[in-house]
């Protein structure tokens, strides 16, 4: 009986261990960025948000032929040119990973703030390659708001993503 029970927690455990790569797939396949509410400039780019914390905290929770491979899903979605949301993803992988290797007290705040300037490299990178290559053009009011409101609300979904972790998987990365 007690086997059964010890097998049942290491599926149940492998389940939710896959929730973030779920929740990023769910997120950059139905783009949503709350623009049904009405607001004109209230937008976030949750995916940003989702790679950069998992990548940060629990890389392994989140692979980069994922991360590539969702970002390719944006491209469709959003119909931007192929590759270049799983370029921009791949930057903020590569940030997240800077981090976690020179850091050796995490801390939010830090996390936080170095967050603004991965949005920033990855956005100026991605917006870039559209403008220079694709003729496309940009929003800028629109982008400002996305980057503010993507800055802002990292801070809440971390709490909320290092709790689920703590719950899951019993420890703490903070």
């Amino acid at each position: 009986m007690k086997m059964s029970v010890s097998k049942k927690n290491k599926i149940t455990k492998k389940i939710f261990s896959f929730a973030p790569l779920l929740l990023l797939y769910i997120a950059v396949l139905n783009e949503a960025d709350l623009n049904y509410l009405g607001y004109k400039y209230f937008s976030f780019n949750f995916p940003f948000i989702l790679i950069y914390y998992w990548s940060l905290k629990r890389s392994e929770s989140i692979g980069y032929g994922y991360i590539f491979i969702a970002g390719l899903f944006n491209d469709v979605v959003v119909g931007f040119p192929i590759g270049i949301s799983s370029l921009t993803y791949l930057i903020i992988c590569g940030f997240a990973a800077y981090l976690r290797n020179i850091t050796l007290r995490p801390n939010i705040i830090n996390d936080w703030l170095f967050f603004l300037i991965t949005i920033l490299v990855a956005n100026s990178i991605n917006y870039f390659l559209l403008i220079t290559f694709f003729s496309i053009e940009i929003n800028y009011y629109e982008l400002s708001g996305n980057l503010f409101f993507t800055f802002f609300l990292y801070y809440i979904f971390a709490y909320i993503f290092n709790f689920y972790q703590r719950i899951v998987f019993k420890d703490s990365n903070d």
